[in-house]
């Protein structure tokens, strides 16, 4: 059981793994901490936390657990302003996207109190924000990826670790670098695309034709284009040496496949297209599998 965890950015991630220890009965008091009143003030309406923070200094007194699930640009202040009311017992975690620039933000802001730093990164959400979005299942069955630093001791670790077991997701381990090179393919890639293409189609003179004739396909493909702009902003511009790796591997891709369609070859195209095809079909397997609710306690 956690006495008391704090909660910096009360919304979809923050307010759900709030929402989902509680109904675990997983920890007593919750506080939260944030730029918007209005967000922390129905927070507190919904259930999800207990206490708006008056200040960081009483947010943080005895506190066990404290998430960051701010935008990742939000880092370098939140960490600046927890390292003078840091106490020992207290152990800290993110749920940003990053981990490479999070973790060095880390390092000059909590300086000497890095090992109670356990660098963690959930790997659910939805298009929706703010408190309204929170739910108690958001993480059931979801892979949360802990990048624990050398510093760490193993019994933060596993207090992190606990913590998200609770909310009922499934927790990897990995370096730094490589959650930010896989990540960058799987999920920053393909939010800029769905940015891209919304944006693309916006900006041409027949825009109200184009999206009223838009239907599943588009709806499917551009779903997370409805994410937070804020945070996706910080998430590219974070993590823009992978990105941009990434982003060089899909336009040779599309060049392929441009030229495949130019030279009227059918052949090239369809063995894309099934490869593609198998490989999905593949993924959704195994995702389904992995996302499969573990048999595990999760009562405190």
């Amino acid at each position: 059981m956690l006495n008391k965890i704090v909660i910096f950015g009360v919304g979809l991630i923050g307010g759900s793994f709030a929402a989902a220890l509680r109904e675990a009965g997983a920890v007593r008091d919750v506080v939260g901490v944030g730029r918007g009143a209005a967000s922390l003030l129905r927070a507190r309406e919904l259930g999800l936390i207990d206490t708006v923070a008056e200040s960081v200094e009483d947010a943080l007194r005895d506190a066990d657990l404290v998430l960051l699930a701010a935008p990742v640009a939000q880092t370098e202040a939140i960490l600046a302003a927890i390292e003078p009311w840091l106490q020992p017992q207290t152990v800290v975690t993110d749920a940003g996207s990053i981990k490479g620039e999070v973790i060095a933000v880390a390092q000059r802001m909590l300086g000497d109190k890095i090992a109670q730093f356990v660098p963690g990164h959930p790997i659910a959400g939805r298009e929706t924000t703010g408190p309204d979005a929170a739910s108690a299942d958001l993480y059931v069955g979801k892979k949360v990826v802990l990048t624990p630093l050398p510093q760490n001791r193993a019994e933060h670790v596993a207090r992190v670790e606990r913590a998200w077991q609770q909310c009922g997701a499934v927790v990897h381990a990995m370096s730094a670098q490589e959650h930010d090179a896989v990540f960058a393919a799987v999920s920053h890639l393909p939010h800029l695309l769905a940015f891209a293409l919304v944006d693309e189609c916006a900006g041409r003179d027949n825009a109200d034709q184009l999206f009223r004739y838009a239907a599943s396909g588009f709806r499917d493909f551009t779903r997370i284009a409805g994410s937070s702009p804020e945070m996706w902003r910080d998430i590219a511009l974070s993590n823009q040496s992978a990105i941009l790796d990434e982003l060089d591997a899909y336009m040779r891709q599309i060049a392929a496949m441009r030229d495949a369609l130019a030279a009227r070859d059918g052949a090239t195209l369809e063995a894309m297209f099934a490869n593609a095809q198998r490989a999905r079909h593949a993924w959704l397997q195994n995702i389904e599998k992995a996302e499969t609710p573990p048999e595990q306690d999760r009562d405190a």
